[in-house]
């Protein structure tokens, strides 16, 4: 069954958005009727969620177990690049879980202790992200420990000193989130795409660095300063009305005539055709060393 258009919309911003942004594309009734249709929820922080989190802390009290990975992040409140398809949830190694529970539920074996947890069924903010880095790809753990920056539940020294405990296989990916982790990225959508950009070499692409331009700073998602390389997570809902399309064409047509590469980059792209976007990072960093930057506007 196709998912409910709100709903959709929900899943495109992580999983989380508060009523102003919904009413953005949908009526109050459209979005009261979703909720009522079982669509999406209504949170007690003033914000409209997926199901995910509830779906993992009711598995997780029947199980007498806690929610972890993804299922955690979503009962924090983060935005995750993909919702996970069934409750992610640990009990204690040793526990015998019955065969519909291990089909309904992915089910880890953990050894958790009390300062693990950040109540009786959930795994805290830290221990959150590090699990999610060191079972998740990348760019999807990058996302949940920047939404967990963004929304103050983390440090990145905590981070650190977490990831640095991890043993084994798992360190390194661990310590390679903590140190990548930025809270100044807005979404999942742009943390993917800055995920993609950390495996090309000489490109160096920070979150929403100032730019002066004629008239105003812009503010791009991506910006490379010293190669003079901007990168545009251009998401379909916030470039569809008239006003937007007049202010992107402004910020687009001052940044060229400025000297910037521009690259703009959709949703669709980022999620699902990363070996192009890898490609067209590759050549913007090639170009850029034959065709040096020259700013015509001072950082």
């Amino acid at each position: 069954m196709p998912m409910h258009p709100v709903a959709r919309t929900l899943d495109a911003r992580g999983g989380v958005a508060t009523r102003a942004e919904l009413r953005r594309w949908y009526s109050a009734r459209e979005i009261r009727l979703a909720v009522e249709d079982g669509h999406i929820m209504r949170d007690g922080r003033g914000h409209y969620a997926l199901a995910t989190a509830d779906d993992g802390l009711r598995a997780a009290r029947r199980l007498r177990a806690v929610m972890m990975g993804r299922s955690a992040a979503a009962f924090h409140g983060w935005r995750l690049k993909t919702q996970p398809s069934r409750p992610e949830i640990a009990v204690p190694r040793g526990r015998k879980v019955a065969p519909a529970e291990r089909e309904r539920c992915l089910i880890s074996w953990r050894a958790l202790t009390p300062s693990d947890l950040a109540a009786p069924h959930v795994t805290n903010p830290v221990r959150t992200v590090i699990d999610c880095a060191t079972r998740l790809p990348f760019d999807e753990a990058l996302a949940i420990a920047d939404s967990a920056l963004r929304n103050g539940n983390v440090t990145r020294d905590q981070l650190l000193a977490a990831a640095t405990q991890v043993k084994r296989a798992g360190r390194q990916p661990a310590l390679r989130v903590a140190r990548h982790a930025d809270p100044r990225a807005e979404n999942p959508f742009e943390s993917v795409v800055r995920a993609v950009s950390l495996d090309v070499p000489g490109l160096a692409l920070r979150p929403q660095v100032p730019i002066s331009s004629a008239d105003r700073t812009i503010h791009p998602d991506l910006v490379d300063g010293a190669l003079g390389i901007v990168v545009e997570a251009d998401s379909y809902e916030y470039h569809t009305s008239r006003q937007q399309i007049d202010i992107d064409c402004h910020r687009y047509t001052e940044l060229g005539l400025d000297g910037w590469l521009v690259l703009r980059v959709s949703h669709q792209q980022a999620m699902r055709r990363q070996t192009w976007l890898r490609s067209a990072f590759e050549r913007a960093v090639q170009y850029r060393r034959t065709t040096p930057f020259q700013a015509a506007q001072p950082l």
